[in-house]
């Protein structure tokens, strides 16, 4: 094959000239070994800067927006709040984004149907049993032995969702509710608790999604709490 002609020295492009200096010894323990030093701090700023301007970022989205964007870890623990069950938690997160509220509870829904035994044990277990207000004193000793039977029988706490109950009415439904269930069957019964820690976690995903949700956890104490704060 023939080779192919060399270009006429005119049209030929010279190679820049870059000039490598070796650094001496003192040079290089002036420039290089600072910079070294600098470098792991300069990384760490940096880092924490995109840090802030994230969470910066994730201060000015509301609800399920806020939900939507954040990150895995973070997405998790907030929806622990509304269901104390960690494959809940990590399923509705998986799912992300939502376009709105409605696909949101769906995903929850069918998230809380697919839980197994083990799974339903932690989330009642990260309920709390209901508090009392000192107007409720008299009947307190009442509900601690209902819940107490209920536990002892059943081997979980009680848990109920009271939305849409006024908290005037919620020890009365409470009572109500407690004796009602400790007629029933342990299949019934885990039908009905499952069904009822369903339905709190709607309750609390809709305040997620609408940025009223209070932090921390708890089952009917705190929602009964949030729905007396607002009436006041």
């Amino acid at each position: 094959m023939a080779s192919r002609p060399s270009l006429p020295p005119q049209f030929v492009t010279p190679a820049p000239y870059c000039p490598v200096l070796p650094l001496s010894a003192p040079l290089s323990r002036f420039l290089v070994t600072p910079l070294r030093r600098l470098l792991p701090a300069l990384c760490e700023e940096l880092t924490l800067h995109d840090d802030l301007d994230r969470f910066d970022r994730l201060d000015r989205l509301d609800g399920l927006d806020r939900l939507n964007a954040a990150d895995p870890d973070e997405a998790e623990a907030a929806l622990l709040a509304c269901c104390g069950s960690r494959r809940w938690a990590r399923r509705v997160a998986a799912h992300r984004p939502y376009p709105g509220p409605d696909a949101l509870l769906a995903a929850a829904d069918a998230a809380g149907r697919a839980l197994g035994r083990a799974d339903l044990s932690e989330a009642f277990a990260a309920e709390a049993a209901a508090a009392f207000t000192p107007s409720q004193a008299r009947a307190a000793g009442a509900l601690r032995a209902a819940h107490a039977a209920y536990e002892r029988r059943f081997g979980h706490v009680f848990v109920i969702c009271l939305d849409g109950c006024r908290p005037e009415e919620a020890l009365g439904r409470l009572l109500s509710a407690l004796a009602a269930r400790l007629a029933g069957t342990l299949h019934e019964e885990h039908a009905t608790a499952a069904g009822e820690l369903r339905r709190i976690a709607r309750g609390r995903l809709t305040r997620l999604a609408e940025g009223t949700l209070a932090p921390g956890r708890g089952g009917p104490a705190r929602d009964l709490r949030e729905r007396q704060g607002s009436r006041q």
